[in-house]
């Protein structure tokens, strides 16, 4: 099955090649002698929202890895306004790091998901720990405030 490129992307294929993503596979060098052919989502365009994050081999020396964002979205479980939050994750890779343009994908399938911040905040550090299997993790959601309270929620896994 041939591909043609249109606007819209690689035609004939649900994840298409990114044209703009630089091929690093003969490059010398430490850095680039990771395994990463698992990854499916990186370098590739996607247009929708994933169920789950995808992990490469942590590098050595590695002790924390923090994400954060301010582009959390979900949907309040009773009244389907909408809560934004803030979110950081921090964990403790041991061979596995996430990626991080599948976690931003990952984060998307909850703009639609009527959840209660304590929930999605456990959720997400459920999905860190059975995907990239560290240490730790640690996933602080602060929601932004609607009628004057700001809630903010810590799940942990690990020790």
């Amino acid at each position: 099955m041939s591909k043609s490129w249109s606007r819209s992307g690689w035609a004939g294929a649900e994840m298409t090649k990114d044209p703009y993503a630089v091929d690093m596979s003969s490059h010398e060098g430490p850095s680039t002698e990771v395994a990463t052919t698992s990854l499916t989502i990186l370098g590739n365009t996607v247009r929708e929202a994933v169920d789950h994050v995808e992990v490469f081999p942590a590098p050595a020396n590695v002790d924390l890895v923090r994400f954060t964002t301010d582009e959390l979205s979900s949907m309040c479980p009773v009244t389907r306004q909408p809560d934004l939050s803030h979110v950081v994750i921090e964990y403790q890779p041991l061979e596995w790091c996430v990626e991080s343009k599948s976690l931003k994908l990952y984060l998307w399938n909850f703009r639609d998901r009527a959840v209660f911040a304590e929930a999605l905040a456990a959720e997400i550090a459920a999905e860190i720990m059975e995907t990239a299997k560290p240490r730790k993790v640690t996933v602080t959601l602060t929601q932004r405030p609607r009628g004057g309270i700001e809630v903010q929620t810590v799940a942990s896994f690990g020790h």
